[in-house]
């Protein structure tokens, strides 16, 4: 079955150039050209990948990936010519699991592309393939077998990396853990020191399971090292 892309992006050039481009790579691919389109395209299918342009018509891309992230955890690969850490910072923390600037390449696009389908099956394989028991830390308790985490009696949504991230400390309790090695156990990629996609990431963590982020009960930084994992 081949995978099913959703493209969207208001450059209507740059979105057929990548849309051919997948579809010779044997991808099935949907074009959207501003957010609401890409909404509605979105709810109305079932995709395994959005590549999602920032700066459109309509609705932005923040906010197209807002809705989107209310509704599922898909990768997200965001595709903007804005190259500022502080756009990756803002793109990442709302819950995109990639980032590429423009201008790029074809290859470079497609491999990415590749790489988050093939986390996103593997997590979902991993999470039926495991038997494990509810773990229990205080007023949060963490399905690994369902990928649940609930807090409080409420269920919490996490990105398929967020809860990779935490999944890692849960089955490493008391490990510290560096930069380098949380990039390298749950991006599967080699760390070239952009610590800012780590620290979007914990922190989006630990707004979604601390009572109080900045101050946290449960992944503890230690700083100039790492992280690492207490309460159970």
């Amino acid at each position: 079955m081949n995978n099913k892309i959703l493209i969207i992006e208001d450059d209507i050039a740059i979105s057929e150039m990548v849309k051919n481009y997948l579809i010779k790579d044997g991808f099935l691919v949907t074009t959207a050209f501003n957010g609401e389109e890409g909404i509605v395209k979105y709810l109305n299918d079932d995709f395994d990948l959005v590549i999602l342009d920032l700066m459109m018509p309509k609705l932005d891309g923040m906010e197209t990936m807002k809705l989107i992230r209310e509704k599922s955890s898909v990768p997200i690969l965001i595709m903007s010519a804005k190259d500022s850490d502080v756009d990756k910072a803002i793109g990442l923390g709302l819950g995109a699991d990639d980032y590429i600037t423009k201008p790029f390449s074809m290859i470079e696009i497609s491999a990415r592309i590749k790489a988050g389908i093939r986390r996103a099956t593997k997590y979902s394989s991993n999470q039926k393939a495991e038997e494990n028991v509810p773990i229990k830390m205080g007023d949060l308790t963490v399905d690994l077998d369902n990928f649940l985490v609930i807090k409080n009696g409420q269920p919490i949504q996490l990105t398929s990396k967020e809860f990779e991230i935490l999944k890692l400390f849960i089955n490493n309790p008391n490990r510290v853990f560096t930069k380098a090695q949380i990039y390298s156990f749950v991006w599967k990629e080699e760390y070239y020191g952009d610590e800012n996609v780590i620290n979007v990431h914990m922190r989006r963590v630990r707004e979604k399971i601390e009572d109080d982020p900045s101050n946290p009960q449960y992944i503890k930084t230690l700083w100039g090292i790492g992280y690492k994992l207490e309460g159970i």
